[in-house]
């Protein structure tokens, strides 16, 4: 029997490839545009709503029948790279879609993004994670601007979420143990493009209510909470793989709460017979590892009590004394007061490693010298792939239409510089255009947006006028307020009527951080100051959806964490495909990709680091006001006498040209899997493009 539309369409909706391709999704809002609004763009919530009139439209047929075939065409299409390694990707948390609130920030946006392109690629990936039915939280404010956290729960039945089955038809459970208390996991899995992802859950009947939590909220509780969280991550991870009969090459743990997996690997292994030796080599040959986090304050530890405990019955499945099991996390495992590091863990355990970023890389070899104390600091085995973008997922649909025009099949060839020296082609009447529109639909979106929020606020943003956006974590060490540090400097540069600026803020503070939590209100003040009001706004409840919109629409994206605490940071990354400009401390990824044309840096160069932080938000904080002042505010009002800003042009040029094709998770997975996941014969060297690596 042929599909319906209705069947083609539950199939598009049951596979998260709709998260990256708009023309999908706008099937589903035409389906019931209020119902797609109010569940944050869930494909399933519309179409269980859907208008049976659009159901039968011939036309609205039609479309589906053609998207649909896309779709089957893709998952498909043969893999981009050959004999890429079987590899499973482990993560805490995946920013997907605005509609599954399982991400925090960065971290798991960038896993969302890379096993999207891995799916792009074609290379045999699964993904795995935990079922955060509550997720991060949904921000609220109250009327003096201090940051509310709501949790709503999940229910999986409304989202493309199925229960994993085992093969005698029930649900597949298993079992992990938290000390000698057996906690049961069961799994959820997603469709993501080719990319399977199983979400382990233990919030249902067979726990006890107080482990029932475990699996509901991303990284809140104490560190009891913390550790049980990263055992189900890492030991049910493996666990569950097994039960589902599935093998690999690579076990890709990013980020140390994964680290957990190469212990169970070694239980498999000495359980199978081998010698301990014998055991750990393998596991090394199996595991790499990604680390991001470039202060050492940040790194999980645990109490080496908090450990023997919880890992109890586990230690006596790998036959392993306490003190042998703690060395595996110990820099010193002589040293018996020192806390078991889950990144020492992850190190010790693996074949490769790597920081996000040249300079991320470099730090992290500096971190962890002293558990290689033989080497210098050059041969520290920590190498970088810088973090790239899932450009399909990034790029707003409105500006999709001028990038075809004009570039051609860029989504194809998003990785090809010379599909991007085509932006040379454009006019500068036409490039203009295009910054303004997506400018224009960025001011009309928040000027309503900020109607219906918790936090009262005017908003009066102009769509002529340059526009700065600041979106991220409000963790204190990204200095959200430092355009404002000097008020009398900050009320010049925003109350010239001749060259008028305006600022969005978004962003959400960890809701035990009342540092940032404390920024976010210090924002929202200054939102209600006289020189300030309607100019500087402040959008709440930051997702994805929001992100896509302030990246696009904004001329300016403004980056100032205290160097060198941004191990990459990506969202700088998505505003150049838009014609956004970055203006940003020589950190992260920016000093591999600023060229003194395709942007703005500020402050010291990448390797200037400060002993002592207030001097470099002193200096940072004037560098910014100079470069705003005498850079980039003139050079996006000198216009010619056609109306248009040929140096702000020049340079927008520049970034298009120089930014995507490089700064793309296309590009990074396939050095993941050339450099990473396929085994060399020989350690690939420790390179870098930074200065003076001692």
């Amino acid at each position: 029997m042929p599909m319906t539309t209705r069947d083609k369409l539950e199939a598009l909706a049951a596979n998260l490839w709709w998260s990256w391709n708009p023309e999908a999704l706008q099937l589903f809002e035409r389906l019931n545009p209020e119902a797609f609004r109010v569940s944050h763009h869930n494909p399933l919530a519309a179409l269980r709503a859907a208008d049976p009139a659009m159901l039968n439209d011939r036309p609205f047929q039609k479309e589906v029948d053609r998207i649909y075939e896309a779709f089957q065409a893709y998952l498909n299409s043969p893999p981009r790279l050959e004999n890429a390694p079987r590899t499973v990707y482990f993560c805490m948390e995946y920013g997907l879609h605005e509609s599954l609130p399982f991400y925090a920030g960065g971290l798991g946006v960038l896993a969302g993004d890379h096993i999207k392109a891995a799916s792009d690629l074609g290379i045999p990936m699964t993904a795995v994670g935990l079922f955060l039915r509550e997720g991060y939280f949904r921000q609220r404010f109250d009327h003096s601007g201090w940051q509310l956290a709501d949790y709503p729960a999940m229910d999986p039945l409304d989202h493309p979420m199925s229960l994993v089955h085992g093969p005698d038809g029930y649900p597949l459970v298993i079992t992990v143990h938290l000390g000698r208390q057996p906690l049961y996991l069961r799994a959820w899995k997603l469709e993501v493009g080719r990319v399977p992802l199983y979400l382990l859950d233990a919030s249902f009947d067979a726990n006890p209510e107080p482990l029932r939590i475990l699996t509901r909220r991303l990284y809140q509780g104490d560190r009891r909470i913390r550790l049980q969280q990263e055992i189900i991550l890492g030991i049910g991870g493996v666990r569950l793989l097994r039960a589902l009969e599935q093998d690999f090459d690579v076990y890709h743990m990013n980020e140390g709460h994964c680290s957990f997996v190469t212990l169970e690997l070694l239980r498999e292994r000495l359980a199978s017979g081998d010698e301990r030796e014998a055991a750990e080599a393998w596991v090394r040959q199996h595991c790499v590892f990604t680390t991001h986090t470039p202060v050492m304050a940040g790194h999980d530890r645990f109490d080496p009590g908090l450990l023997l405990e919880q890992m109890e019955t586990f230690r006596h499945q790998l036959g392993l004394s306490e003190t042998d099991l703690l060395a595996y996390g110990r820099v010193n495992p002589s040293d018996s007061t020192e806390a078991f590091n889950m990144t020492v863990l992850g190190l010790k355990m693996s074949r490769k490693s790597n920081g996000v970023s040249a300079i991320n890389g470099l730090v992290a070899r500096r971190q962890w010298h002293h558990l290689y104390p033989d080497r210098p600091v050059n041969e520290v085995p920590i190498g970088h792939i810088t973090n790239g973008v899932h450009l399909p997922t990034w790029t707003v649909p409105h500006a999709r239409p001028f990038l075809e025009q004009h570039l051609g099949d860029w989504l194809e060839g998003r990785f090809n510089l010379e599909i991007w020296k085509k932006v040379d082609d454009i006019s500068d009447a036409e490039l203009w255009q295009y910054r303004c529109m997506l400018r224009r639909r960025l001011v009309e979106f928040v000027n309503e947006y900020v109607k219906h929020q918790s936090l009262p606020q005017e908003s009066h943003l102009n769509p002529d006028v340059l526009t700065i956006g600041f979106a991220r974590r409000f963790a204190t060490y990204k200095r959200a307020p430092l355009l404002f540090e000097d008020m009398e400097r900050a009320i010049q540069l925003f109350t010239r009527e001749d060259r008028p600026i305006q600022v969005i803020y978004s962003g959400k503070a960890h809701p035990a951080d009342d540092g940032g939590k404390r920024f976010i209100q210090q924002i929202y003040e200054i939102t209600q100051h006289p020189a300030f009001r309607g100019k500087v706004v402040f959008v709440e409840d930051y997702d994805m959806h929001i992100a896509r919109m302030l990246v696009s629409g904004c001329d300016v994206w403004l980056n100032n964490p205290r160097r060198p605490l941004e191990a990459s940071g990506t969202s700088g990354q998505k505003t150049a495909i838009h014609g956004g400009l970055n203006l940003s401390v020589l950190d992260g990824w920016w000093p591999e990709a600023y060229n003194g044309q395709n942007g703005w840096a500020f402050g010291r160069e990448a390797t200037g680091y400060y002993e002592d932080p207030v001097t470099q938000d002193v200096e940072d904080r004037e560098a910014l006001y100079r470069v705003l002042e005498y850079e980039v505010i003139p050079a996006f009002y000198e216009r010619n006498g056609e109306g248009l800003p040929i140096r702000w042009l020049t340079r927008m040029r520049q970034a298009m040209r120089t930014i995507p094709a490089r700064f793309n998770a296309v590009r990074m997975v396939r050095e993941y899997v050339e450099q990473i996941y396929r085994p060399a014969e020989a350690p690939t060297p420790v390179t870098a493009t930074i200065k003076n690596e001692k």
